[in-house]
């Protein structure tokens, strides 16, 4: 019964998140993004209180239910597990320790895309936006083209296109290798390479119920160490590594003696591992006192998206999970690569060569689990300056060629760029960049190439644009959202 409940659960909450990263069409309310917050790295990224006490509660009264009910990552593995039998596996604390020592140190310096690297929701993330994502378009296509060709338009047709090749290399090699590991190992990599794994399974040693294995009436048969998929039953010995044990509850469907149970047990005197406990302690140290020794590398023409506030604080928070990139509708978030420098590669950048940010959009800042972009309004979007606009007259066509263009002066929402008498009857754009948003509709629609005649420059910090900063109370709301 325990076991159907968590297929279930786990199930439902891996199909909504994963296909809420692939729905270009909005099929799913805008209300599933919580599936993101509610996941470890990023609610202690945005510092959200309660799905971390709730988190750590469930983890000391249910062990590491975490890891096989909510994170899409240890989901993806359990069904990519196909091995039928397994053998008992000693877990090596020194590696699992030392990664997560590792992982807290680069979080300290700043380096939190090293942080989204190891994070298992973040991974994944990536995994379905590059990888998962193009199938389901390519599919989409398809059927695209068989319902067209029979006048039916239920469907249309989705350019598809490798955003960033960086991005999409690291998300093919995650894929590679966790798929590997769970198709030969099990949950291997949950129990050796990911960090929170390794934290719920030191919650897990002192969990009120777990999986336990009445030496009475167990017969040794093994039959439940071959469907231990984190191999962390001993049949010999008629024990359980707690630290491994992600209680999938498949040890239970599988005894047929009845000896193993999920329960509250009694308490017995428990010899401490000092060392261990030594080490994590050694390690919390470290990453706490460790200073901030590297300097910010970021790039100047760098766009960071609305809600980020500069750069530089979008590198502390964003662990490049890419859902934002997923679910862009205007196509204008790419992942970085040395765009904001070392520290920021894969992390979102905006660039204007397919599209333009939506003047009333603001999808990205309210899908981000992280806080990494801050949730904002239609009207503080408005009132926003990401960048501001900068004009180039020697490259203009109207100098160049004569001719008459104002195109970008059209896509202006803020009317930050304006058409002005030239010569022979002809206008040129005029810019007034203190009333530029950023959006990046006249850099877009350019006709000038290579180097457009018109472009965003970014702002290392994003501020708030003249035309409204008449009144007081608009100042203090956009003070009230970090600006």
């Amino acid at each position: 019964m325990l076991k159907k409940l968590r297929v279930i659960i786990s199930l439902i909450i891996f199909s909504l998140l994963t296909f809420f990263f692939l729905d270009f069409a909005g099929l799913l309310p805008p209300q599933i993004h919580i599936l993101g917050q509610i996941q470890f790295i990023p609610a202690w990224l945005s510092h959200n209180a309660v799905v971390m006490i709730f988190l750590l509660v469930c983890a000391l009264l249910f062990g590491r239910i975490y890891c096989s009910f909510i994170c899409p990552m240890g989901i993806f593995q359990d069904i990519a597990c196909k091995k039928k039998g397994y053998k008992y596996r000693k877990n090596n604390p020194i590696l699992r320790w030392s990664i997560l020592a590792i992982f807290l140190v680069l979080f300290n310096l700043g380096f939190t895309i090293a942080v989204g690297l190891l994070d298992p929701y973040s991974a994944y993330g990536r995994i379905a936006t590059h990888i998962f994502k193009p199938i389901y378009l390519a599919m989409n296509n398809v059927l695209a083209y068989i319902f067209n060709h029979f006048g039916n338009y239920a469907f249309y047709r989705i350019e598809i296109a490798i955003l960033s090749i960086f991005s999409f290399i690291v998300a093919l090699l995650t894929f590679a290798i966790v798929c590997v590991l769970a198709w030969k190992k099990g949950r291997l990599y949950c129990n050796t390479i990911c960090p929170v794994g390794t934290l719920f399974g030191f919650f897990n040693k002192f969990s009120l119920f777990k999986i336990r294995i009445n030496s009475d009436k167990c017969a040794s048969c093994g039959i439940c160490e071959k469907k231990c998929k984190a191999s962390c039953i001993d049949s010999k010995t008629k024990t359980v590594d707690y630290n491994q044990c992600l209680n999938c509850f498949s040890c239970l469907n599988n005894c047929n003696k009845k000896a193993i149970s999920f329960s509250m047990g009694k308490k017995k005197q428990v010899e401490v591992d000092k060392s261990k406990r030594k080490f994590f302690l050694t390690s919390l140290t470290i990453a706490i006192a460790a200073p901030a020794v590297f300097a910010q590398t970021n790039k100047k023409n760098a766009i960071s998206p609305p809600g980020a506030i500069s750069a530089e604080r979008l590198q502390k928070y964003c662990t490049s999970c890419h859902l934002c990139i997923s679910k862009c509708p205007s196509k204008v978030l790419k992942p970085a690569f040395t765009e904001y420098g070392a520290r920021g590669v894969m992390m979102p950048v905006m660039y204007f060569e397919k599209g333009f940010c939506n003047y009333d959009c603001t999808i990205c800042t309210n899908v981000c689990p992280n806080n990494a972009l801050t949730p904002l309004t239609v009207e503080q979007k408005h009132r926003l300056q990401v960048g501001k606009v900068v004009f180039v007259p020697e490259l203009c066509v109207v100098n160049t060629k004569g001719t008459s263009c104002g195109a970008c002066s059209e896509h202006c929402p803020t009317q930050a760029v304006k058409m002005i008498p030239y010569k022979n009857g002809l206008t040129i754009p005029f810019v007034d960049a203190s009333i530029c948003v950023g959006c990046g509709g006249c850099e877009y629609i350019c006709p000038v190439r290579p180097q457009r005649a018109i472009y965003v420059e970014a702002n290392k910090i994003h501020q708030q644009a003249r035309a409204f900063e008449v009144e007081k109370k608009d100042e203090k709301e956009i003070t009230d959202f970090g600006f």
